[in-house]
Order: structure tokens, then sequence, then C-alpha cells
């Protein structure tokens, strides 16, 4: 049985989107460094694998990919370099030797234009957008998502895809983002398109349907 494998399962996304594919008995490999990161989730297979080194392995039997992977903020840039850029575009040339199906990518608001992002996170960004540019041009199957400034509450559920002028507002939950995960990942709707995302007034089941 194919399943969908997860790049960046302990992450804050990663975590929070585990139990839904599990509950919706998705098969799941959950790609971590360190299986100690996780809990046991029935239906979710675990690998160790890191993003730095070579993981083409972990692509065997899986037909979807999602890679919400990221340095994090408390790294410095050579980590932004060898994940969010390097460890992207070597999950995409792996997707691409093993014809996965559907590549979902968790990028970010302003990886369209790093130039107008804030100045502070600018190498992110342009990381973020060779990759995602990268997807683009691989002939992946593919759908790109760019959350605004994540937040750790519940979420509303309500979402809008167009950036708000008030950047105050340019923000959504985690858990939203997770649920639009799961929710592209089981359409063909959303392949070979981009969204940005943010909190606003539209239910999630309405926009990605």
């Amino acid at each position: 049985m194919k399943k969908t494998l997860l790049i960046g399962s302990s992450g804050q996304i990663g975590k929070l989107l585990l139990p839904m594919l599990a509950a919706s008995e998705i098969p799941t490999m959950a790609m971590v460094r360190d299986k100690r990161k996780l809990p046991e989730i029935n239906g979710v297979d675990v690998i160790e694998a890191n993003l730095e080194e070579e993981f083409g392995f972990v692509f065997n039997n899986c037909n979807s990919v999602i890679f919400s992977a990221g340095s994090g903020a408390s790294t410095g840039y050579d980590k932004t370099l060898l994940v969010d850029l390097w460890g992207a575009r070597k999950a995409i040339d792996y997707a691409h030797s093993n014809a996965i199906e559907h590549f979902i990518m968790v990028s970010s608001r302003g990886a369209d234009n790093p130039d107008n992002g804030p100045k502070v996170i600018k190498p992110y960004l342009v990381a973020k957008y060779f990759a995602d540019e990268y997807l683009i041009q691989s002939g992946l199957p593919y759908t790109i998502l760019r959350p605004g400034r994540l937040t750790d509450d519940d979420g509303t559920g309500l979402i809008t895809t167009k950036r708000p002028n008030d950047p105050d507002k340019q923000v959504i939950s985690r858990l939203d983002v997770a649920k639009i995960i799961w929710r592209c990942l089981q359409s063909e709707a959303h392949i070979n398109k981009i969204y940005e995302l943010y909190k606003g007034n539209a239910p999630i089941s309405e926009v990605f349907v």
C-alpha cells in the first residue's frame, strides 16, 4: 500500500498533522532525525533520516510527500541554507526519481518576492523562493502553501488566501495550516497551485474542497 511521506514530522505543524492523517487512515511514513521526538501513533510508521545527509530511502513505497521541515528561528544562516533550500531540493529530486504523484510544500508568506519581506528573515525567504521555484520547474505535481506568521492558538477554521493589507493581520494558526494540508492531500483540485494562507472569514472546507 502506498504511503504519504511527511518530512518535518517533529516540527510544530508536523505534530499537529500526524494525528489527522492517522485518524483518516491515511498510511503515513513520518521522517524524523530522532524517533524519540515522536509519540507512537497507530497507522504511522516512523523512520529516522537527516535532511543534511542521504535520505532517498525514505521515499520507498510512497506516492505523496509533505515537506513541512524548517531550520527554525533559533538557527543560523547555515541551517537555513542546508535545510530550507538544499534539503528541500534533495527531497524534490528524490520525489522525482520515485515518481511521486503529489508534493505539498509548506513555504512562507513573502517567498514570492524576498525583497519585499522583513529584512530579518530575508535569507529564509530567499531559500524558500528558490526551493519553490525548483519544485515548480521539476515537473512534479505540486501544491505550494505560503502561510503568514504562524501562531500557536487553536485557530478559527476560517481563512483567506488573499494577503491582508495590515501586516498585523497576516497571521494564521499552525493548527489551521495542518487542516489545510490534510485537505490538499486528499484532493487533486489543488495540484499545481500556490496559496497564501491567513486567518479570514471563509471556512477551510469551502476554500479547500
